[in-house]
């Protein structure tokens, strides 16, 4: 499955009203560390995919949504169900990290 693309014009349909829970990387092209989470993140969008949705905000194109969920350094990736934030990691985490953050979900 390919990784979504939320915006600061579909965030509140796309991730906060979605019935699954939705993974999303917050994210810039310029930043290192953020590279690294990218593999990551498109390799859960298909293991999870059915189960929680997988997407990606781009942080410079849509700095509105970055700073309503108070994203202040990147890569930070959130975990959301039913509206509301459940975890996130800020830093790389690793593939370790992102994949226990989607477990506690994943039915």
């Amino acid at each position: 499955m390919a990784v979504a693309r939320f915006t600061d014009q579909n965030f509140n349909e796309e991730v906060l009203k979605s019935e699954s829970p939705v993974l999303v990387d917050f994210y810039a092209d310029w930043c290192g560390p953020c590279r690294l989470v990218s593999p990551i993140v498109d390799e859960l969008a298909t293991t999870y995919e059915g189960k929680i949705k997988v997407g990606k905000v781009d942080v410079d194109a849509n700095s509105k949504v970055a700073a309503d969920y108070g994203v202040m350094s990147i890569p930070t990736v959130i975990l959301y169900q039913k509206g509301k934030e459940v975890t996130r990691q800020v830093g790389f985490g690793g593939k370790d990290a992102y994949t226990q953050m989607l477990d506690k979900l994943a039915k």
